[in-house]
């Protein structure tokens, strides 16, 4: 049983990583090459959409790794499923402090009413984006070192 769950637990944290990733270095620059306001548009949208399903998703990540730790506790390697775990946790504590709000203020924006930074505001966002992938990588690849 704690097979199943060690490989659950990896796929669908791999998979979260895949869409984040995504996000990073595929969506946001074929956003940013669109014409006029199709990017800003499209970030919105994105925005609602990935904000109502990320959350869970994290959420759901870290309670998994957690079950992990707990269940393989006398394993050699729960000291990398640990750590893997408390990177989870950083990613959502940034999440939840850093990209959130930038998110939440920029899902509600149409050409018509964004302020006039909106750009800058999508940077910085981009930006804590990125360190939160890095974050999330590392979780995935502590976890795939676990299953050895």
């Amino acid at each position: 049983m704690l097979n199943a769950l060690e490989v659950v637990t990896t796929v669908v944290v791999g998979v979260m990583v895949g869409v984040e990733f995504s996000v990073a270095f595929v969506m946001n620059r074929i956003f940013n090459a669109l014409p006029e306001d199709s990017g800003q548009l499209g970030r919105a949208h994105g925005g609602r959409m990935l904000g109502a399903v990320m959350p869970v998703w994290y959420i759901g990540s870290l309670v998994l790794v957690a079950v992990w730790a707990l269940a393989g506790w006398h394993h050699h390697s729960t000291g990398l499923v640990v750590t893997a775990g408390a990177l989870l946790l950083l990613s959502v504590v940034m999440s939840i402090l850093l990209l959130v709000p930038i998110n939440n203020r920029g899902k509600t924006w149409t050409p018509e009413n964004r302020p006039e930074d909106w750009k800058e505001q999508m940077n910085r966002w981009d930006r804590w984006h990125y360190v939160r992938v890095a974050v999330i990588i590392a979780a995935f690849a502590l976890l795939v070192a676990a299953l050895a």
